[in-house]
């Protein structure tokens, strides 16, 4: 278990180095960071200054050192949109965007996994081609185009919910639902193809040949084996919405990472784009360490691959 568990933090660590290192030669081929600073007050001797005070007359692995050292201390440096350290800017976004990827998880939870055993239970009956219709329209669907069709049907139509912005619990239904409609589709068909696959095996045939009623069958010998790959997914799911919120975010006015990612592209604010894609990267690094550890846990033969 040592081994395995050490081998998955030295695979985190390379590809966050790998990560960062992307981050920053991408933000050095846009040009001279510079030149985001210069006014008609600039002259050759501030601006040869701003380059000593950045680390522009150092080689590139000396830059790249320098600024790695200061994004590991949380310093990557200060917002040319807001005229403060990005650090801040970027923490106090961070709560909004776990609120809707919190109410996207539970709607896509309660949603995929029940619609998914009632379309594996009634196969072939009218549930199973709603579940799979449901399914099919989920992962087909850009979000983008969802959360526009659900506020003109819910918020300017029929007037029941707002259109967005962050608010009491009536502003998280629709970009919640936005966001987590695609995982909802595709733990239905996850979940749907475990059960039918435990469903079809000899020990459930057994149970059901020695008198072991329906629901027992189900729930206790069916639906427990049939929930190890959808677990696996719903915690991965968690990184996933984090990193999907760009477009959901934007659609809502949500005042989250997303949006913020999208306002740091316009504004070519490459602080405050470095690091929401650290962090972005960091989250969905750790949450992924974290669901191999629970598979580990749940199928031992895993930490010996």
């Amino acid at each position: 278990m040592r081994s395995f568990v050490a081998r998955r933090v030295l695979s985190g660590a390379l590809v966050m180095v790998t990560v960062s290192l992307l981050v920053f030669v991408l933000s050095r081929m846009t040009g001279d960071p510079r030149e985001l600073y210069v006014d008609e007050y600039t002259t050759a001797d501030s601006y040869a200054a701003m380059g000593r005070a950045m680390g522009l007359d150092k080689p590139l692995v000396v830059q790249y050192g320098i600024w790695m050292a200061n994004a590991i201390q949380g310093d990557f440096g200060v917002s040319l949109f807001t005229r403060t350290d990005a650090l801040p800017y970027i923490l106090e976004r961070i709560l909004p965007t776990l609120q809707l990827t919190a109410g996207a998880f539970i709607f896509a939870l309660i949603t995929g996994i029940p619609l998914g055993v009632l379309s594996a239970v009634k196969r072939g009956t009218v549930w199973d081609y709603l579940g799979r219709i449901f399914a099919l329209y989920g992962q087909a669907l850009p979000a983008f185009w969802l959360g526009v069709m659900l506020i003109l049907i819910f918020a300017v139509r029929l007037d029941w919910l707002p259109t967005g912005k962050r608010g009491d619990w009536t502003h998280y239904v629709l970009p919640s639902v936005t966001l987590g409609w695609g995982a909802a589709a595709g733990l239905v068909r996850l979940t749907r193809s475990a059960m039918l696959d435990v469903l079809d095996s000899e020990f459930i045939k057994f149970a059901r040949a020695k008198g072991v009623n329906s629901r027992s069958v189900l729930w206790k010998h069916a639906f427990r084996n049939a929930m190890v790959a959808p677990l696996t997914y719903a915690g991965v799911l968690l990184a996933a919405f984090l990193t999907g919120a760009v477009v959901t975010e934007t659609v809502f006015a949500w005042p989250g990472l997303g949006r913020a990612a999208v306002t740091a592209v316009f504004n070519k604010d490459f602080p405050v784009m470095t690091g929401i894609v650290l962090f972005f990267a960091g989250f969905y690094v750790a949450a992924n360490f974290f669901v191999d550890i629970l598979y580990s846990v749940i199928d031992p033969r895993i930490r010996y691959t």
